[in-house]
């Protein structure tokens, strides 16, 4: 460990100003062994739809894929409070490449300590979802712990990543779940992690059930699209509909334009503190993590197909090292 420095610089060359120059790393950064790396479906793209936020400094249009990590520190600033050693998992920031590497770079905004009672894998299916499924419910959703009054939810997706995760919070603060799903053996797990109720969207539509049903407080989308403008027939006026997928204002239904709805898509934000919160909940037992398939570095064109084709319950995680 004696022989780590503790900064590096990096020689840039920017093709547009024909100029050099050099990007020192931050005194924050953290040297990190990376285990396994867990993948988000689109994130290929997501440097063509979103330039000013993922990369905006990447002139070359290359990167790294896998925003979720779990691995070891191997060296870390001297004011840290990690050390080298710790096991951790984090959410890097998407202004830096991914973690589909042996070795990458976390900071402590970004970092909290690995659940000791889950697998490589299973840590890694934390950051992303996780965070987003918690900021999606008590930030821009603003449901308190525990709730302060009768709340029903509907999740799309429950089964997916994000919806995982949503399922168990939205129960853990008392709020009713409704969770859409497509498969039985999805449906049976959802139950298990605390829905009330389940609707298959091979038999009902979202609108066929908000009419028989009845809307409800809040409706999280885990999918855009159709399914994103089905959802706002099941969400009541004076209601909340947060996407993490896609901006509803773009699908709202000529039918419901004057439904007063608090509406809301957000992209997930680093925060140690929550996910720090996070895996002290997981390592208590009272979380539950899934993880869909477990790829070697190798098999990355498979781990992507997989991902692409859909239908998958919890993370595609790709094991990096051993």
């Amino acid at each position: 460990m004696d022989n780590i420095p503790a900064s590096t610089k990096t020689l840039i060359f920017d093709t547009k100003s024909e100029a050099f120059h050099f990007d020192p790393s931050s005194p924050d950064d953290h040297l990190i062994r990376v285990k396994t790396t867990a993948l988000c479906k689109g994130e290929l793209a997501w440097a063509t739809l979103f330039p000013d936020v993922i990369l905006p400094d990447n002139p070359e249009g290359l990167t790294v894929p896998g925003y979720d990590v779990a691995g070891t520190i191997i060296s870390a600033p001297p004011a840290s409070r990690f050390r080298p050693g710790d096991d951790i998992i984090a959410r890097t920031s998407p202004f830096r490449q991914g973690n589909c590497r042996e070795y990458s770079i976390a900071r402590s905004q970004e970092l909290a300590l690995k659940p000791s009672n889950l697998s490589w894998a299973e840590a890694a299916s934390i950051p992303v979802s996780a965070l987003t499924a918690w900021q999606a419910l008590f930030e821009h959703a603003g449901v308190h712990n525990p709730a302060s009054k009768p709340v029903k939810a509907l999740i799309t997706a429950a089964a997916g990543s994000v919806g995982i995760w949503l399922v168990q919070f939205t129960k853990m603060a008392g709020v009713e779940v409704v969770a859409q799903v497509g498969s039985a053996e999805n449906e049976k797990l959802i139950k298990e992690l605390g829905a009330s109720e389940v609707v298959s969207y091979k038999t009902t539509s979202l609108g066929d059930w908000a009419e028989s049903s009845g809307p409800v407080d809040i409706v999280f989308d885990c999918v855009g699209g159709k399914t994103l403008e089905d959802a706002w027939y099941c969400v009541k006026d004076h209601g909340i509909l947060i996407s993490v997928v896609d901006a509803q204002e773009k699908w709202r239904p000529e039918q419901v334009v004057d439904k007063d709805v608090k509406n809301e898509f957000f992209i997930v934000a680093n925060n140690s503190d929550q996910l720090v919160g996070i895996s002290s909940l997981a390592n208590e037992g009272r979380l539950s993590t899934r993880v869909d398939s477990v790829w070697d570095l190798d098999e990355y064109e498979e781990a992507f197909a997989k991902l692409a084709g859909g239908h998958v319950q919890g993370k595609v995680v790709i094991k990096v090292t051993e």
